[in-house]
């Protein structure tokens, strides 16, 4: 079976980037270098929703702690009822308590929201860290979320491949186990091999625009979907169909 290759965008042109370079899906999130990812605008999902790829979209309020509030909760069920009505094919989300569990009632309106087709994404990984691998895989599948992304709680995927590898046996087929997390194209084969449904990963680079950004505007660089990198990630995959097939 082709692993699934996920790319994470913040734009239209990464959107487009990906599909010419054979991505499956994308995420969508906004300010993913500067925190990590949050809920992008309204009018950024439609944008993206309409290149025609599945876009699943990052429902997060803030950066920081994924430990969330009854009012930052309620914001975010409805995120993610805007975004499934406007064009996303799916939602991305976890909440935990304070005690790194998953947060059992936020992301049950969250999932319900989304009428299902919600992955969680790397609170995985500060649930596994704090020693609970199996316990959150399995919460995962009762919860009847679609998928996971995680790093097997290393800094990198391609470091947490022994934790991938546990975690697609405890899914047991009950959810896809999406690798992610520092990804780069030479890791796909081990991680293939770990037995992960996807891989993940935003194929950025750096442009420095050489314009002026005034006081408090940073320093004129920016991140862009990297064409040749999601192209060789394309590549590590392997071709959609097996031989003699499509």
């Amino acid at each position: 079976m082709k692993l699934a290759l996920e790319i994470a965008v913040q734009d239209v042109a990464g959107a487009l980037v990906a599909q010419a370079g054979g991505a499956d899906r994308v995420e969508l999130c906004s300010a993913l270098s500067a925190t990590g990812g949050v809920t992008p605008s309204p009018a950024l999902i439609e944008s993206v929703a309409g290149v025609g790829l599945p876009v699943h979209v990052l429902i997060r309020c803030r950066p920081g702690p994924f430990v969330y509030d009854a009012c930052e909760i309620a914001v975010m069920v409805r995120d993610a009822a805007w975004a499934m009505e406007h064009g996303a094919a799916g939602v991305v989300f976890g909440a935990l308590t304070a005690g790194s569990l998953f947060d059992v009632g936020a992301m049950t309106a969250v999932r319900d929201a989304a009428a299902g087709h919600v992955s969680c994404h790397r609170a995985m990984d500060v649930v596994i860290n704090a020693g609970g691998a199996d316990a959150g895989i399995d919460a995962l599948a009762q919860l009847r979320f679609s998928r996971v992304l995680t790093s097997g709680g290393a800094t990198r995927s391609i470091d947490g491949v022994d934790v991938l590898r546990r975690l697609v046996v405890g899914a047991n087929g009950r959810l896809e186990v999406m690798a992610g997390g520092g990804v780069r194209p030479s890791d796909i084969p081990a991680l293939a091999e770990a037995g992960v449904d996807a891989v993940h990963l935003s194929a950025r680079s750096t442009v420095n625009t050489g314009l002026p950004t005034g006081p408090g505007g940073g320093d004129g660089s920016t991140d862009v979907t990297d064409a040749e990198i999601v192209r060789a990630a394309a590549k590590a995959v392997g071709p959609k169909f097996p031989s003699g097939e499509g």
